[in-house]
C-alpha cells in the first residue's frame, strides 16, 4: 500500500511540474513572441503532455527490489564454487591414479630445475639448456666475423674528366662572284689599269652607279679607279680580281652590275638611280 502510494504522489508532482512549464512556455510566447492566445494554449499543452510523460517515466519508475538483487548473485557465486570444487576432484582423482606404487624403483633424479628471472623456479629443465648455457657467450653470429675480419676495400679513385675537343674552326665560305669555278681570292684574275690621280684633277661621281656608296668610292678611287670608263672596259678576269680585292664589300661588281651601268654613264647617259642621285634623293 505505502509502495502505491509513493507512486502516485510522483506522479502527481510530475504532472504538476509539466502544467506550470506548459502555462509558463504559453505566457512566454503570448507575451514575449506576440503570438495568438490559440496558439500560445496549443503549444502549452503540447509541452504539458510531453513533459509529464518524460518525468514520470524518468522519476516514477519503479527500480528493482535489493534482495533480488543479491539473491541472483549469491546464485551465480554458487554455481562458479560448485564448478571449482568439481575440477579439483577431478584432478585429484587424475592424479591418484598416475601416482607410481611403492614397489617400483626410484626414478633418476632429474637435473636441477634452473631459476628464472624474478625468483620464480621452471618445473623441468628443458633439453639442452645445460649445454647451451655451458656455451653461452663462446660463440658469435658468422656474418659479424667475417665482416669485421674482411679489410675495407680501398676507395677508387674518380678518373679525371675528358676533355672536350676544341671545335673546329668552320672554313670561311668563299663565294664565286663571276662563275668561273674557282673561289674567289686574292690571287684571282688581273689587276685593271689604274689611276695615280683622277683626270684633269676631277674624278666621275661614282655614286651614280647603284651599289656604291661613299665609303665603297673611297675604296675604289684608293684602288686607282676614278672614271666610269675605267669600269666599263673591266674583262671578265680583271672583274674577278676586283670582286676578290674589294676588301669588306667581295663581289659587289658582279653582284651589282657595276658593268652596264658604268657603260650607259661613261656614254653620257643616265640611268633612273643616276637622276636619283643627281636629284639628290640618295646621297
Amino acid at each position: 500500500m505505502d509502495n502505491n502510494q509513493g507512486m502516485i504522489s510522483c506522479t502527481l508532482g510530475c504532472w504538476l511540474v509539466a502544467a506550470l512549464g506548459g502555462v509558463l512556455a504559453a505566457v512566454l510566447l503570448w507575451v514575449l513572441g506576440g503570438w495568438m492566445f490559440m496558439q500560445g494554449a496549443f503549444v502549452g499543452a503540447v509541452v504539458f503532455a510531453i513533459a509529464g510523460l518524460l518525468l514520470s517515466w524518468i522519476i516514477c519508475r519503479p527500480m528493482p527490489a535489493a534482495g533480488q538483487a543479491t539473491v541472483g548473485a549469491k546464485d551465480a557465486a554458487t554455481v562458479k564454487a560448485e564448478e571449482a570444487r568439481a575440477a579439483a576432484a577431478a584432478r585429484s582423482a587424475e592424479a591418484a591414479a598416475a601416482a607410481p606404487s611403492s614397489t617400483q624403483s626410484a626414478p633418476v633424479s632429474a637435473p636441477a630445475a634452473p631459476t628464472v628471472a624474478g625468483g620464480v623456479t621452471a618445473s623441468t629443465a628443458l633439453a639442452g639448456e645445460e649445454d647451451q648455457a655451458a656455451r653461452k657467450g663462446a660463440w658469435k653470429y658468422k656474418g659479424e666475423a667475417e665482416k669485421a675480419a674482411k679489410p675495407k676495400a680501398a676507395p677508387k679513385k674518380k678518373a679525371a674528366p675528358k676533355k672536350k675537343a676544341a671545335p673546329k674552326a668552320k672554313a670561311a665560305a668563299t663565294p664565286d662572284y663571276d662563275g668561273d669555278g674557282v673561289k674567289e681570292g686574292t690571287g684571282e684574275g688581273t689587276k685593271p689599269a689604274a689611276l695615280d690621280g683622277p683626270r684633269d684633277g676631277k674624278a666621275d661621281n661614282l655614286k651614280e652607279i647603284k651599289g656604291i656608296g661613299p665609303k665603297l668610292e673611297a675604296l675604289c678611287n684608293d684602288m686607282g679607279f676614278y672614271h666610269f670608263d675605267q669600269i666599263a672596259n673591266w674583262t671578265p678576269d680583271e672583274v674577278a680580281w676586283v670582286n676578290a680585292n674589294l676588301v669588306g664589300f667581295k663581289g659587289r661588281v658582279s653582284r651589282d652590275n657595276w658593268l652596264d651601268q658604268a657603260k650607259v654613264l661613261a656614254a653620257g647617259g643616265e640611268t633612273e638611280f643616276s637622276k636619283r642621285v643627281e636629284d639628290g634623293d640618295v646621297y
